[in-house]
């Protein structure tokens, strides 16, 4: 299955509308017995919790957020030793085509950690979106030019800032 027939099977079945939401994350394939798969390489598994042989695939998935309204939309093999690309470089891909070719409408990306990077937050900024994820606590965010940069911990999160 390519990437544009899981569109095509998905599209029919989404509710966009911008109130919607797009997760961005990855995933293991485990394939600790194959020995022929030419893209299987020892790789981290979250569900695992270590490391297995297996296939590293990086979904974005549209959801309304009620139950059973979770559709993936679209998805790239992590090879970087087969294709240069990182799996950041695959979200910027993928983001960026669910908004200008699928004209996805939603206004929402979710992403875990490993995706926040600065590169990434810009481009979701950029793009006028608004985003959730978590930040390591050793990063530090800049929410002015005026206050220059502080520690996540140290915001004074009122409710204008949540």
């Amino acid at each position: 299955m390519t990437a544009r027939h899981l569109w095509e099977l998905a599209q029919g079945l989404i509710d966009d509308h911008p109130n919607a939401y797009l997760i961005i994350d990855d995933s293991v394939q485990d394939k600790r017995y194959s020995r022929s798969i030419e893209l299987v390489k020892r790789q981290y598994s979250g569900a695992e919790g270590g490391l297995v042989r297996g296939l590293g695939v990086v979904n974005l998935v549209h959801t309304t957020g009620k139950e059973g309204a979770h559709y993936p939309i679209d998805f790239r093999i992590y090879a970087k030793e087969a294709d240069g690309k990182t799996k950041n470089d695959h979200f910027q891909e993928m983001l960026l085509r669910a908004l200008d070719e699928k004209q996805i409408q939603a206004k929402t990306i979710l992403f875990d950690t490993w995706y926040a990077s600065w590169k990434n937050l810009k481009l979701v900024h950029r793009l006028g979106l608004i985003f959730y994820t978590t930040l390591k606590s050793n990063r530090v965010v800049s929410l002015s030019k005026e206050d220059g940069y502080v520690y996540p911990k140290d915001v004074d999160w009122t409710t204008d800032r949540l």
